[in-house]
């Protein structure tokens, strides 16, 4: 299985594993309008800990 990378898309992440919206919604990530945003971007604007939710992320992918 792939991990989830910081320079994978927000719409990549809900393609591959479509449970990932929940972290999004937990993480207040815009997964909807802000979806071609990369993972690392995303954070940074919605003021996420990058760390976490790659790992929330690759958790939920399992």
């Amino acid at each position: 299985m792939s991990q989830i990378t910081k320079e994978m898309t927000v719409n990549q992440i809900l393609r591959l594993y479509p449970k990932s919206v929940g972290v999004f919604t937990k993480f207040n990530i815009d997964a909807c309008c802000g979806g071609n945003r990369s993972i690392e971007q995303a954070a940074k604007e919605d003021k996420a800990l990058l760390e976490d939710l790659i790992q929330a992320l690759n958790q939920s992918a399992q």
